[in-house]
């Protein structure tokens, strides 16, 4: 498979980056990904640059496509460029590009992001890959919902509408098979092998191209909230990263059929925190 990975310079996509490096060459799940494109704003990805970087996976080919607009794939040559593949069966796709409502200036700027970006890209990669399959996994968020009321915060109405377009997109993409996934208290600080993620938490082009600006409810969940999420307190709302990376990645080289696991929404194809943690091994199935 070619999997193409966006928001690798944030917290849920450094985390996929740090398990598809980390991964024995020789393992399934290796042999599975001929070719990860990063497709970031940025040429240097944090992860990629460190010195530490798990260094396990010699088998998958790594290439970073910078690219500005995230409207308009034509430009940068980026369609042609993510062409040039030896499998023409499949591609995935793991989309973690985001941005926190807080650090937005308008609505209009947080859809543009959030909404707009992935579902002009479902559209191109679908449309102008020319494959037989493209699995998208949509990084939404716990507390998205198809069902907005008048308490519902804007980050939830917008995440929550992004997943029903791409449902829909698929009516008309024969080949477009999505899984939105709704991580919760996203944690890089839980697990023992997650310290670089960790130390990367802070660099995140936070869908604007600069460094991110924890707001106030960040900087809490992280010094509070998350604490105690690792001590085993509803355990359906806490997402550690090194167990998010690798579900998020099972996923998106799966068969892309909706998943039959308890909790489950949207026939399957809209997995809350809870089907995440089950598929990780963090809660019981």
């Amino acid at each position: 498979m070619h999997l193409i990975l966006t928001g690798a310079t944030g917290l849920v996509g450094t985390a996929v980056l740090h398990h598809i490096l980390s991964l024995p060459a020789s393992s399934p799940t290796a042999q599975k990904i001929t070719r990860l494109s990063i497709v970031s704003r940025r040429a240097e990805i944090p992860l990629l640059e460190h010195p530490n970087r798990p260094k396990q996976n010699t088998f998958t080919k790594i290439e970073v496509l910078p690219h500005k607009d995230f409207k308009d794939y034509e430009k940068d040559g980026l369609l042609s460029k993510l062409k040039q593949c030896d499998d023409n069966e499949k591609i995935g796709v793991i989309w973690a590009l985001g941005v926190s409502q807080t650090l937005t200036s308008s609505e209009q700027q947080y859809d543009e992001i959030v909404r707009v970006y992935p579902i002009e890209a479902a559209k191109a990669f679908s449309s102008n890959l020319g494959v037989k399959q493209l699995n998208f996994v949509y990084v939404s968020g716990e507390g998205a919902t198809q069902n907005p009321g008048f308490l519902t915060q804007m980050f939830g109405r917008i995440k929550g509408k992004t997943e029903t377009e791409l449902i829909e997109l698929m009516q008309s993409q024969d080949c477009l098979k999505v899984l939105n996934v709704r991580p919760g208290g996203v944690d890089s600080g839980a697990e023992q092998d997650q310290r670089l993620v960790h130390e990367l938490s802070h660099v995140n082009d936070g869908g604007t191209g600069g460094q991110v600006r924890s707001s106030m409810a960040m900087r809490v969940t992280g010094a509070v909230v998350l604490p105690v999420f690792r001590r085993g307190v509803y355990k359906a709302m806490h997402s550690p990263t090194g167990e998010l990376g690798k579900v998020l990645v099972e996923l998106v080289i799966g068969d892309g059929q909706p998943v039959n696991v308890k909790g489950a929404e949207g026939d399957g194809r809209i997995l809350p925190n809870s089907v995440l943690r089950r598929l990780g091994g963090g809660m019981k199935m």
